[in-house]
């Protein structure tokens, strides 16, 4: 066993969500780092305890039932560092999602280049932007005054002016805010995140220095107008998010100081590990990873060492459920049921799950509407996110989603799905993945907790990710074609380790699997039929390894884009075969 590099140093995780709060032990079994056991409880901070600190302490404390060791002591404080008999632990980190949706305002210069980088830049964080200043807006000063004053922003984030650039022009737009800033009362002013022109950090601190009560620079998001780094101001923005959290939320700062600060927003340890994974596969294929939760989707992709991150709090399962409907229709949702239900019954369900977003589904109708509306949202979220992925990442047709490999998943829509198969077509009803992946489901939550672990002990998430703590569930084969159902458009082979071999033909608008089972590898060949595209072009074929899962491998022939018929009875009825083919009822 090695003494050097992991010996003895376990590592206690908490994620605090809007639903639930999930405390994680990683410790070192036979010389490398596992996931050992997690506990969960529900969340606490809404009323009647409004104090995330007791969710953590009754999520470790169920931890400690399964694992038998103590973690805290008699006062409900954490044990740390491990203890001689067996209790505490080493290190701390925490991420957090719990909480109302921030109100920010950006600022910038030009809409098209600082202010993109604002939006992109706010994203990273579980925000939403309810105004934008620029050098195009035409609101007079004191318009802009009453908008800020009305919208009460919790953050400011701004931006423009390249290194040793305009200032006066920031100046100027500077001045609304700071004004604005004055006349709110001292306990509901905005935190500040500078973000622009270096040069200008003085003139930032006495125009809104002494109005804001955080106020945090970072390097230029836009050094030069054709250069854009958003790394270093989204960890700034990210302890800014937490330092608003800890004067929001009661617990917060206790967290924080178990933690050493070792505290992230969790939609931004998921992106914190995504840039990691992105360097680590070394393929013409871009890394994708979604979580959907009660707080917000969180799509980050990473396209050979660049990465991109969007988390949309519109999109969640929570309390921002009702505000669904500024982005879609109930007839969209419901399109995704294989049950024949009222849109009234939908829109009951849309508010009493904000009301109560970690209620499980009691009847079938309730399960069909928590997936149809898991769907839907993915689906919104996934093309919101499509506008920053790089014009450069690969895919075999214009309007579709690049090719990932592989697709990591995970959030309570889907860990909370008690078969792999669900959850898979939910992913491929949502995302519309395109050509060949493997799609690899995390149903402990695990990646934004390594995310954050990585900062305390960089080691650990590399071996928990080799330990098997994710499960595969398997190849993913999605034909590019569009034609009449029914229609042959793929033959398929594969070749087991042992010698033996199973074949499917794949139809258009049938899903059809092969069995793979998780540990075992075997080789694909394929042979489409004329302009049916899997990879190798249009109409060409070719051999693959392939990894197993807990469905093998899945050939999806319903087409991209995904059209489902518009006749309802027919709909349902193939929805209902499509999940009775992955394992569903």
């Amino acid at each position: 066993m090695p003494t050097s590099l992991v010996e003895g140093d376990s590592l206690l995780a908490v994620d605090v969500g809007a639903a639930t709060t999930r405390a994680v032990l990683f410790d070192v079994v036979e010389g490398g780092y596992r996931f050992v056991a997690s506990g969960q409880a529900p969340s606490t901070a809404e009323a009647p305890f409004k104090d995330v600190s007791e969710g953590a302490r009754n999520a470790i404390e169920n931890l400690q039932a399964i694992i038998g060791r103590a973690l805290l002591n008699g006062s409900r404080d954490l044990i740390t560092p491990s203890q001689s008999n067996g209790s505490g632990v080493d290190a701390f980190v925490a991420t957090l999602s719990a909480g109302p949706t921030m109100k920010a305002v950006i600022v910038g210069l030009l809409t098209d280049v600082s202010l993109e980088s604002a939006r992109r830049l706010t994203e990273t964080i579980y925000a939403r932007i309810v105004d934008t200043m620029s050098l195009n807006d035409h609101r007079k000063s004191e318009q802009q005054i009453d908008s800020l004053l009305r919208v009460r922003p919790d953050i400011v984030v701004i931006t423009g002016g390249t290194d040793g650039g305009a200032s006066r022009s920031i100046q100027k737009m500077l001045e609304p805010v700071g004004l604005a800033s004055f006349l709110m009362p001292a306990d509901r002013r905005p935190a500040v995140l500078f973000a622009g022109n270096q040069k200008m950090e003085s003139e930032i601190k006495s125009l809104v220095g002494s109005l804001a009560p955080l106020l945090h620079f970072s390097p230029n998001v836009r050094p030069s107008l054709e250069t854009e780094d958003l790394d270093p101001a989204a960890r700034e923005l990210a302890r800014l998010f937490v330092n608003v959290r800890k004067k929001q939320i009661k617990g917060v700062d206790m967290l924080d100081i178990w933690s050493h600060g070792h505290i992230l927003p969790t939609g931004y340890a998921v992106g914190r590990m995504m840039r990691f994974l992105s360097k680590v596969y070394s393929s013409t294929k871009g890394i994708l990873s979604v979580d959907i939760g009660a707080s917000a989707s969180v799509i980050s992709a990473g396209f050979r060492g660049k990465s991109t991150l969007g988390v949309y709090p519109q999109f969640g399962l929570g309390e921002n459920l009702p505000g669904l409907l500024n982005y879609t229709t109930l007839e969209d949702i419901l399109r995704w049921s294989p049950l024949d239900i009222p849109s009234d019954a939908l829109r009951d369900y849309l508010y009493q799950k904000s009301l109560y977003p970690s209620a499980i589904p009691a009847t079938k109708e309730d399960q069909a509407l928590a997936q149809a509306v898991s769907r839907q949202a993915l689906y919104l979220a996934m093309q919101t996110a499509r506008r920053d992925f790089p014009r450069t990442a690969s895919t075999l047709k214009s309007g579709l989603l690049p090719l990932f490999e592989p697709i990591l998943a995970g959030g309570g829509a889907l860990s909370d799905s008690n078969r792999p198969g669900d959850g898979l077509l939910l992913l491929l009803d949502a995302l519309q993945p395109i050509g060949v992946t493997t799609v690899i489901l995390d149903q402990n939550n695990l990646l934004p907790l390594l995310g954050t672990a990585a900062a305390r002990n960089n080691l650990l998430p590399v071996q928990v990710l080799d330990s098997g703590a994710f499960l595969s569930v398997g190849t993913v084969v999605a034909p590019v074609v569009s034609t009449t159902y029914g229609a042959p458009i793929l033959r398929a082979k594969l070749e087991y380790d042992n010698g033996t071999e199973a074949r499917v033909d794949v139809k258009f608008g049938s899903l059809e699997t092969l069995p793979l089972p998780s540990g075992t590898a075997g080789k694909l060949t394929f042979q489409p039929m004329r302009g049916v595209d899997v990879g190798f072009g249009p109409g060409h074929g070719g051999t693959l390894p392939v990894s197993g899962g807990a469905l093998g491998v899945v050939f999806d022939g319903r087409g991209r884009p995904l059209n489902l018929p518009a006749d309802g009875v027919r709909r349902r009825e193939l929805i209902k075969k499509w999940r009775w083919t992955l394992g569903g009822e």
